[in-house]
C-alpha cells in the first residue's frame, strides 16, 4: 500500500512539473492547459483498465497498445521534469541569497524563466518522436548482422560454412502479417546452411504460435533448422489449473516446432555433416550441435549442459545453443569441454538503446547483462547474444532493432 502511495505520488509529481512547463511557454492559451490535463487522465484511466483486464492465458495486443502509451506519456515528462526541479533548486538558492542580501522585494522564487520551459520541452519531443517511431516502424526494422569468425580447428569441409541465428520470436506480440512475412523472407534471402533459433517462441502459451504456423514454415535451409526453449516457452509466467495443463502447453509448444520443420533440442546434441574432401565413400566430417534448455542466472535453471554434452569428443568442434548469455559466464566458458561458439539471445537489448557502430553501444540491458548484445570472445571461446526478431511488453524498438544474424565460420 506505501509502494503503491508512493508511486502515485511520484506521478503526480511529473505530470505538475510538466504542467508548469507548458504554463510557462503558454500562459494564456487554456486549451493548451486543458490539453494536457485530459490526455494525462486518458493515459493513467486507460492504463489502469488495462491492468484491471490483462490476462495472460489470452493472446491480447490491448497490453502492448497500453504500454505504448504509458511509455510515450511518461518518458518525455521524466526529461521535462530534470529541467524543471533543477530550475526550482536555482531559483530556491537565488531566493534565499536575495532574502539574505535584502535585493529582493516581494516572492521569495524568483519567476520561472521561459527559455528552460522551452527547452525542456524541445528536448522532451526527442524521446517522444523516437518511442513513435519505434511502436510504428521500429519493431519491424529488421537488420542483418554479419560476422566472419575464424577457428584454427575447424574441420576444411566446414570452411564457408553460414549460420542464421534468430531468437526471441515471441509470436504473441505480432500485429502486421505483412511486415513479418517480410522478415521471414529476409531470413530466406541469407541462404544459410542452417537456421538456429534460440529461444521464445511464444510469450506465454503455445496458442499464441498458431496464427503464425504458416507464415514460419516458410523457413528453409539446407542443412536443417534448429531450436531450443527459452524461458517464456515453458508457460512459468501464467497460471495453470493444474500442472498437468502446463505440461500439455510445452508439449504443445513441441509439437508446433516440428510443424515449422525445426528440430528442437532439449540438453541434446546432433552431428551436422558434410562429405569428406578425401573423396572416400561414406566418410564424413562434422561439427556438433548443442542445445540446452533455459539455464539463467536468476531465472529457471532447466539446463544441464554435462547431459547435452554426453558422449561427444573432446576434440570435436562445437556449437551450443544456450537461450540466456548468463549461461556463458556461469558455466559455458568455464566447461570441461571446449565449446567454440555459443548462440544466445533472451536480452532483446531492452529494446531500446543507442548504438552507433565505432562510437557507442550503450542500453540499459547492459545494467543487468555485461555481454547483451553483439559477440563477444573470452578465454578463446565465441558468444554471440542476438537481438531478438520479436518484441515483448513494449511493442517497439527505439535504437535497438529486431535482427537476423548470419555467421560465417572460416578455418584459419
Amino acid at each position: 500500500m506505501i509502494r503503491t502511495l508512493i508511486f502515485i505520488v511520484f506521478l503526480a509529481l511529473i505530470d505538475w512539473y510538466s504542467y508548469q512547463a507548458f504554463k510557462t511557454l503558454f500562459p494564456e492559451q487554456t486549451l493548451v492547459k486543458i490539453a494536457f490535463w485530459a490526455f494525462s487522465i486518458f493515459v493513467y484511466l486507460y492504463v489502469a483498465y488495462g491492468f484491471m483486464t490483462y490476462d495472460r492465458g489470452q493472446v491480447s495486443l490491448h497490453f502492448g497498445r497500453m504500454v505504448s502509451l504509458m511509455v510515450l506519456s511518461l518518458v518525455p515528462k521524466l526529461i521535462v521534469l530534470v529541467f524543471m526541479f533543477g530550475e526550482d533548486i536555482t531559483r530556491f538558492f537565488a531566493g534565499a541569497y536575495q532574502s539574505v542580501s535584502g535585493s529582493r522585494e516581494g516572492d521569495f522564487l524568483p519567476d520561472r524563466r521561459k527559455f528552460v520551459s522551452q527547452t525542456a520541452l524541445i528536448l522532451s519531443a526527442i524521446p517522444f518522436v523516437g518511442i513513435l517511431h519505434g511502436v510504428l516502424i521500429g519493431k519491424y526494422r529488421y537488420r542483418v548482422v554479419k560476422h566472419t569468425l575464424e577457428f584454427d580447428d575447424l574441420p576444411e569441409e566446414f570452411d564457408g560454412f553460414t549460420i542464421t541465428q534468430i531468437s526471441d520470436i515471441h509470436s504473441g506480440s505480432f500485429d502486421d502479417k505483412k511486415k513479418l512475412e517480410y522478415g521471414v523472407d529476409l531470413i530466406n534471402q541469407q541462404e544459410s546452411d542452417v537456421i538456429l533459433f534460440t529461444g521464445d517462441l511464444v510469450n506465454n502459451h503455445a496458442g499464441e504460435m498458431e496464427p503464425w504456423v504458416d507464415t514460419f514454415k516458410k523457413l528453409k535451409a539446407p542443412m536443417g533448422k534448429y531450436s531450443i526453449l527459452g524461458n517464456h516457452d515453458y508457460g512459468d509466467y501464467m497460471s495453470w489449473p493444474n500442472q498437468e495443463a502446463k505440461k500439455a502447453n510445452l508439449n504443445r509448444l513441441a509439437d508446433i516446432q516440428k510443424e515449422l520443420g525445426f528440430q528442437l533440442l532439449r540438453n541434446e546434441n546432433i552431428k551436422l555433416q558434410k562429405p569428406a574432401l578425401s573423396g572416400i565413400e561414406g566418410e564424413v566430417a562434422s561439427i556438433d550441435l548443442i542445445g540446452v534448455e533455459n539455464w539463467g542466472k536468476g531465472f529457471a535453471q532447466y539446463g544441464d549442459l554435462g547431459k547435452a554434452t554426453e558422449n561427444l569428443s573432446d576434440k570435436g568442434f562445437k556449437i551450443l545453443m544456450s537461450h540466456d548469455p548468463s549461461h556463458f559466464d556461469e558455466e559455458v566458458k568455464k566447461f570441461a569441454q571446449f565449446i567454440h561458439l555459443t548462440l544466445s539471445g533472451h536480452t532483446h537489448g531492452m529494446q531500446f538503446g543507442i548504438e552507433i557502430p565505432g562510437f557507442i553501444k550503450w542500453s540499459p540491458a547492459s545494467l543487468r547483462y555485461p555481454k547483451w548484445a553483439g559477440l563477444y570472445e573470452e578465454l578463446g571461446r565465441y558468444l554471440h547474444v542476438n537481438r531478438g526478431f520479436g518484441f515483448l511488453a513494449f511493442p517497439g524498438r527505439v535504437g535497438i532493432w529486431p535482427e537476423i544474424t548470419v555467421l560465417e565460420l572460416k578455418k584459419k
